[in-house]
């Protein structure tokens, strides 16, 4: 590539035509357990007494959607069953015991795919909201790796479920950099998150503040790699996962009290109130379409394309995340698909999923380009556009899609066929997903009937955002009765 093709600026106008920017490698893996909803309510009863606030939590963890969370351990783990919480001291040595080995396995899984040589990366970029340990955790992958000790590393923080397209984003500016000077780039990206243990600080707070917070049933573990080339020295024959064709990071003005990670004695605390659906809905169309307009690369046809003509890799924030962006951009279950079956399967693994997303995204046919989006704190939007050229699963081309075998309902579906229930019509749960967004809950299994659901921290967060309970859902899934607890 000349300097002349590098896009000066792309962040602040439009891109060129071909970046020569690719992803030639991904890797997913999740740690080996899977649980259900009723792992959270073993762990309530064994530790809590009864409460409002903790039955309306369990009312909520059991219509998030997700069938099972990724965690590193089970619900008997050691760490999880103190007669306190874990301090943040045992938190790291926990993402220090699982986290890195975890990221080990999804970068061998990208480098793998990729066909090249660990002496071949130029750079590594990482990022992680659960860890915040110096040297970071980025420095004990690169070393079980092999990469050398003077290797470009740039480590993420305070970004979290964004975190994965913000790595994806700075590695693409460092590649065109790269490309500038004409210099080869390969740039390992790396996000991984070990959440599962928070849960008995959530539940702490449940107990001791009487506070109906959300975190405790969404989010899991997960590691997730991507090699990304900057094509200079690259084989011409060598086809990749996915061209970058363009980006965009916005913020969302005045929403920084919406949705956050706040630090803790016991870790951190998710802040999430009930304004983030609809903020992230009402975000989402304005940025794709300046986005489309800055990429020349989108063949337009004499029109601007429509969401609707690409696929979606949205970060499975909650149901009503992805619901609300389907109906917002006028889209299908079918163009959501790989971010149903993620969060259905795993949960919200924050910065790691999106591309646990991408890479289930690129195991069928579909459309050329992809739109990936995800939400962060700010409220930050990251969205990015991508073409596609490998199909098909990932173990096709070298490497094992997420380390864990397909799992199946009781009556013998995979999370693929509950989605759409073989009518077109999406699931979760064993129950359709209503136009609201929410999972219909039966009234004879939810006493109180499906109404407005909570958000991490009611009490807190409500008042100060003006809205009140019943205004708002916090990205679960179906809707729950919210009222202050007193």
């Amino acid at each position: 590539m000349s300097p002349s093709a590098v896009p000066s600026s792309a962040s602040h106008g439009h891109f060129q035509t071909d970046l020569n920017l690719s992803l030639r490698g991904l890797g997913v893996e999740y740690p080996p357990f899977l649980l259900g909803p009723e792992a959270l309510d073993t762990l309530a009863n064994r530790f809590y007494p009864p409460s409002a606030a903790l039955k309306k939590v369990l009312s909520i963890n059991r219509f998030t959607g997700i069938e099972t969370r990724a965690a590193v351990g089970d619900v008997d783990h050691p760490l999880v069953n103190q007669p306190n919480p874990p301090s943040i001291k045992e938190l790291n040595d926990l993402f220090r015991l699982h986290g890195v080995p975890l990221s080990v396995k999804a970068c061998r899984k990208a480098i793998q795919e990729w066909g090249g040589s660990v002496d071949d990366i130029t750079h590594v970029v990482s990022t992680t909201c659960t860890n915040s340990a110096n040297p970071g955790f980025d420095h004990f992958v690169v070393k079980e790796l092999g990469i050398r000790s003077s290797i470009e590393k740039i480590l993420l923080h305070g970004i979290g479920c964004s975190g994965g397209m913000a790595a994806m984003r700075t590695a693409a500016h460092l590649a065109l950099g790269a490309s500038y000077q004409r210099k080869p780039a390969r740039v390992l990206v790396v996000a991984c998150e070990v959440s599962s243990a928070l849960v008995r600080s959530e539940l702490d707070s449940i107990n001791e503040h009487q506070q109906t917070r959300v975190g405790a049933c969404l989010f899991s573990d997960c590691a997730s790699a991507a090699i990304l080339s900057n094509g200079v020295g690259e084989d011409p024959s060598a086809k990749p996962v996915f061209d970058l064709l363009g980006w965009k990071h916005q913020i969302i003005d005045d929403t920084e009290e919406d949705l956050g990670f706040d630090v803790d004695p016991l870790g951190w605390k998710v802040v999430l109130t009930q304004r983030v659906p609809t903020l992230a809905a009402a975000a989402v169309s304005p940025c794709f379409q300046d986005l489309v307009e800055s990429v020349p690369a989108i063949d337009k046809n004499a029109r601007s394309p429509i969401a609707a003509d690409f696929d979606w890799a949205l970060h499975p924030g909650g149901s009503l995340i992805i619901t609300g962006v389907e109906q917002a951009m006028s889209l299908t279950p079918e163009h959501l698909r790989a971010s149903y079956e993620i969060y259905m399967k795993y949960g919200n693994s924050s910065s790691a999923t999106i591309l646990s997303v991408l890479n289930k995204l690129r195991e069928s046919e579909g459309k050329e380009n992809v739109v990936a989006c995800a939400f962060g704190p700010g409220i930050a939007l990251e969205m990015m556009l991508l073409r596609r050229h490998k199909t098909g699963p990932a173990s096709a081309n070298g490497a094992e899609s997420d380390g864990i075998p397909e799992s199946r309902d009781a009556a013998g579906a995979t999370v693929q066929e509950n989605i759409t229930n073989g009518n077109g019509v999406p699931h979760m749960n064993g129950n359709p997903i209503t136009t609201n967004g929410a999972a219909a809950a039966d009234d004879d299994d939810h006493p109180d009937g499906p109404a407005a659901e909570a958000s991490s921290s009611v009490e807190n967060k409500s008042e100060q955002n003006g809205a009140t309970a019943a205004d708002g859902e916090a990205g679960l899934g179906p809707k729950l009765p919210v009222e202050d607890v007193d």
